[in-house]
């Protein structure tokens, strides 16, 4: 899986979790909450459809990694690399 496939990935879930983004110009570097009005409930939602789409355990310390859309896609790529090697 690509960068760039992981993004769409997040952006998907993204926007089921809140609509308010789909079609939204989304910065990669800034914090999903303040750029959306994104709640605890909502961010716990992205991290559950995120698990189920790619199968990815990602425990709740790693949770700040995913404050915004560059670090999601960098976790997620770093632990997809690591599941694939093993």
């Amino acid at each position: 899986m690509t960068k760039d496939e992981i993004k769409t990935v997040v952006l998907s879930a993204l926007a089921k979790i809140a609509p308010e983004t789909e079609g939204e110009e989304i910065e990669p570097d800034v914090n999903f909450r303040d750029q959306f009005d994104i709640d605890s409930i909502d961010f716990l939602n992205l991290m559950i459809a995120l698990h189920k789409e790619l199968g990815v355990d990602i425990q709740a310390v790693d949770y700040p990694k995913f404050s915004n859309l560059s670090g999601s896609v960098s976790y997620l790529a770093t632990k997809l690399d690591i599941k694939t090697k093993y």
